[in-house]
């Protein structure tokens, strides 16, 4: 299949363009788009490849696609935004805002040892049906009701859906709008942001469908600790993707996942990194350079409760610039999905940059690596 790119990019970064064009040449990339702000201003919008392999509909701009991950972004800078106004304290215990949350051990849990996935509630003992889940009150009674896996904030391991669901709760009790909806009216809206937690339905049909790549490494068993955490106890389907329950299923693309469940256009992603760094179009930036001083402190790196270390470094909320995951330097921030998506900011040298696709090569591929190795070289 020949592929046609769409787009353009500043002569300055031309190597980004090349970088992209080579992906698909080298991987079995089915649809992608990369965008990247500097400061505030848009330049590198590139798309190609088709967002629909069964009827080879092309990806353009607008294109949305599932980011898994990449949602911890939104929840995250939620958090920040409320702190940097002075209505959360992420050193604070959750339970001063949510008292429902203490019992169990939990009550010298913090919002920050949430972000930095050290409050030691990966998952959870109770499955919550589908159906429920998109209730939100029966994941939050879950939650309520569960006991850590370890002492809260002595190590550290992924909160896939928990994180969400935790920190999502603490904004809906102080803004009374849950995660999804208060970034839409502090952010999404006001800024035109094709990002959404919980995709509306008029959005639907146009969004990007999932593939899988042949040779993605399987999943372990369900009753494995690992599933458990991705698929909410098996209630989700993964690496499966269609209905029912699986990624393309629009009854899941529609609930409230603040964890793993954004859709997103790359320029919407990078968008909101851009407009949290460095404001857009000359709007003010959402984040202060103290709060992001505050959110690239690394919490959590090395060794997890599991016994891994991926090289993997945590900031408050945020992925930090490691071997696991190139950035461009200390104050970089950002967040990646299963299906190999990426984005970032840095408000050093002012950059919001996202890279999405829709053929899931495997966790962590060198994808969007390449992209950020090709704009390093284009920034100096």
């Amino acid at each position: 299949m020949s592929t046609i790119h769409h787009g353009e990019a500043d002569e300055r970064f031309g190597a980004v363009a090349d970088a992209f064009a080579r992906n698909f040449a080298e991987f079995p990339e089915l649809g992608a788009a990369v965008t990247v702000f500097v400061g505030g201003r848009k330049v590198v919008e590139l798309c190609g490849g088709v967002a629909d392999e069964a009827t080879g509909r092309a990806w353009g701009h607008d294109t949305v696609v599932p980011v898994f991950s990449c949602a911890k972004a939104i929840v995250s800078l939620c958090a920040h935004l409320l702190a940097q106004e002075g209505k959360l304290d992420l050193d604070a215990p959750v339970s001063r805002y949510w008292p429902e949350f203490a019992p169990e051990g939990k009550e010298d849990i913090t919002p920050r040892m949430v972000l930095g996935h050290r409050a030691g509630l990966p998952v959870l003992d109770k499955t919550v049906p589908f159906e429920e889940i998109a209730r939100w009150t029966p994941v939050i009674r879950a939650i309520e009701e569960q006991k850590p896996l370890w002492e809260p904030g002595t190590t550290y391991a992924y909160h896939g859906h928990v994180f969400g669901f935790l920190l999502g709760e603490l904004v809906r009790r102080l803004t009374g709008l849950t995660p999804g909806a208060y970034f839409r009216s502090a952010a999404g809206e006001p800024l035109g942001l094709r990002a959404w937690l919980g995709l509306p339905s008029t959005e639907m049909a146009g969004r990007a469908r999932l593939a899988e790549a042949e040779g993605r490494p399987p999943m372990p068993p369900p009753e494995h600790i690992l599933t458990r955490i991705v698929t909410m106890n098996g209630a989700l389907v993964f690496p499966g993707l269609d209905e029912p329950h699986g990624w393309n299923d629009p009854a899941l693309l529609g609930m409230e996942l603040p964890g793993p469940g954004a859709t997103a256009s790359a320029s919407g992603l990078a968008g909101l990194y851009a407009a949290a760094v460095t404001g857009l179009d000359g709007s003010p930036r959402l984040l202060s350079p103290d709060t992001v001083t505050d959110a690239v402190r690394e919490v959590s790196s090395g060794q997890d409760w599991f016994g891994f270390d991926a090289g993997a470094r945590w900031g408050s909320g945020f992925l930090l610039d490691s071997a696991f995951r190139p950035m461009l330097g200390a104050r970089s921030f950002g967040n990646d999905g299963a299906g190999g998506q990426f984005s970032f900011a840095d408000d050093e040298h002012g950059v919001g940059f996202a890279y999405v696709a829709n053929r899931m090569v495997g966790h962590g591929d060198a994808r969007a690596t390449n992209l950020v190795t090709a704009l390093r070289e284009c920034l100096g």
